[in-house]
């Protein structure tokens, strides 16, 4: 997923701070720390959504955070405290056009059965 939002480019601008919240607690020592210039949050003894929930919350600018969910819940929250809520699917579909890129091949788009299965060959690299 690191690596998907990387060579997509899907966090917009280099200087926009990005911040992926994990369920649990970290597999191993070694991933702690930055991956990709992306901030790695792992939850601990509590759900990722409390944690997202938690940045919100503390966000002295919210209307500045955009947060990527399909739990309804998680997307409730964002837009009342007045962020910004993506779905995946979304998220993942918004790339540059053609044009700005300079290419004529059509772009592949991700559809949800696929992202489905990109974040559960994660949760299976990064938790077993």
């Amino acid at each position: 997923m690191l690596e998907f939002i990387r060579t997509n480019k899907l966090t917009g601008s280099p200087k926009n701070r990005v911040i992926v919240v994990f369920d649990g607690f970290i597999p191993s020592p070694e991933l702690r720390g930055p991956i990709f210039d992306i901030e790695i949050r792992y939850s601990n003894n509590e759900s990722a959504d409390s944690c997202i929930r938690k940045l919100l919350e503390r966000s002295s600018s919210p209307k500045n955070i955009i947060v990527v969910s399909d739990d309804r819940e998680i997307i409730f929250f964002t837009k009342s405290c007045r962020a910004r809520a993506m779905a995946i699917e979304e998220f993942a579909g918004e790339r540059p056009s053609k044009k700005a890129r300079g290419e004529d091949t059509p772009e592949p788009q991700l559809n949800y059965s696929q992202i489905a299965r990109i974040n559960q060959e994660l949760k299976k690299r990064w938790l077993d």
